[in-house]
């Protein structure tokens, strides 16, 4: 048997585990925070859509095999089919037919009097928001014209469609378009632009329920689109589970609704925005634990003082200490030198009353919603650092209100 290779067999992965993407290192993404600042704004919940948690959550595209080579298939396709339509067709002939179709309809036109002058600017300078003002006093007067408007707007409209497409576009090729099928050529091309806009978007982030793959069906090969759906499905399967570790469940409709969780999520990630920025120096938390008589216990232990009470004393250490002492010696005694106690803290409790400006001149700027998030933050600080505290919101506009953070209807009414 020949002898393997220093470093031993070499497996090259291929495949991928869709559970384990985007890296099991990388920082989860925060998939609930517009919904947040939707309740923050609007002081109601606001439910998700999976497209919103796509937009909301970045993949790496190369840690999924397969990923990138068969969006560039899919894209050159598109490409191709692009540049195949502008070298196939020409479009001055159909402008000139355009041209010629309202011409010709805007002579039909029998405006009465008052309307006339009107009329007249409107076809000259092929205004159709000139035109379309024209029905409702053309209704009144003479039915008929009324409906030669109608039509006349939507012949000026195939016309503008079709000059867009000859703007829009450059085309090289001989084959002569009738105006429908300049409409349709247009609406293909603008799909397909979309299309490659989606494609490349999903390419740098692997964003896949942003890509419409309803137009994508009638222009991608069938093996890429059953390629690109499978890679959705469990993306949204990777979806559904991170979205239940950070506090969002899914509703009847399939949608995504907050849970306290997520708001608890959302109160730590506010913190985490607001002491980054902060600066080191003097700041306004408690003052530290005082160490002494207390009803806290701290790992630290001490030898006993007079005064000491001895429902702190630390047994097995004092037992431990008079052993050493006296060696093999029974019966076995006590000495105070052999006692030790556990070392207590006190922690300080505060009472904070927080005056919420809910004035009129508050909606402008974003102040209204950054008060409420503000009011979020201290009470997501208290609820963790700082259980036993106690915390009282004011809102103060014309009169001045108590509001409990407890409060389930209103609490949103406020931050």
């Amino acid at each position: 048997m020949a002898k393997l290779p220093p470093g031993g067999v070499i497996h090259t992965y291929q495949k991928y585990d869709p559970v384990q993407f985007p890296s099991p290192t990388a920082e989860p993404p925060d998939m609930a925070s517009m919904a947040m600042e939707h309740m923050l704004a609007y002081g109601d919940t606001h439910e998700l859509t999976e497209e919103e948690l796509a937009n909301a959550i970045e993949i790496d595209p190369s840690q999924i095999h397969g990923f990138l080579f068969g969006i560039d298939n899919i894209m050159q396709r598109l490409r191709e089919r692009k540049a195949k339509i502008l070298a196939t067709f020409e479009t001055d002939h159909v402008q000139r037919l355009a041209t010629q179709q309202f011409k010709e309809e805007s002579r039909k036109g029998k405006p009465p009097g008052k309307l006339a002058k009107d009329y007249q600017e409107a076809v000259s300078e092929e205004q159709l928001a000139a035109l379309e003002e024209l029905y409702f006093p053309a209704s009144k007067q003479d039915k008929e014209f009324a409906k030669h408007v109608v039509k006349l707007s939507d012949v000026l409209g195939q016309k503008y469609l079709v000059d867009d497409l000859a703007n829009r576009y450059t085309f090289t090729g001989e084959t002569k378009l009738t105006i429908p099928d300049a409409i349709d050529v247009r609406q293909v091309l603008i799909e397909i632009d979309e299309l490659l806009k989606q494609l490349e978007e999903a390419r740098k982030n692997a964003r896949i329920a942003t890509i419409d793959m309803e137009a994508l069906e009638r222009y991608a090969e069938t093996e890429d689109l059953e390629q690109l759906k499978q890679l959705t499905r469990q993306v949204n399967e990777y979806l559904k589970d991170l979205a239940e570790q950070q506090g969002l469940e899914r509703d009847s409709k399939g949608n995504y609704k907050l849970t306290p969780k997520a708001v608890k999520l959302f109160q730590s990630k506010v913190l985490s925005t607001i002491f980054s920025q902060l600066q080191e120096g003097r700041s306004g938390r408690h003052q530290g634990p005082i160490i002494g008589e207390g009803a806290v216990e701290m790992q630290a232990t001490k030898p006993y003082e007079f005064g000491d009470s001895v429902a702190q004393m630390d047994i097995p250490q004092t037992l431990i200490n008079s052993m050493l002492r006296q060696g093999n010696e029974r019966p076995l005694r006590l000495h105070s030198d052999d006692i030790v106690v556990t070392k207590t803290k006190n922690n300080p409790k505060a009472a904070t009353c927080l005056l919420l400006d809910m004035s009129g001149s508050m909606r402008y700027g974003g102040l209204y919603i950054n008060v409420k998030r503000m009011a979020l933050a201290l009470e997501g600080l208290i609820r963790k650092e700082f259980p036993g505290d106690y915390l009282q919101f004011i809102e103060m506009y014309t009169l001045a209100k108590p509001r409990h953070a407890s409060a389930s209807k209103e609490r949103w009414d406020i931050y």
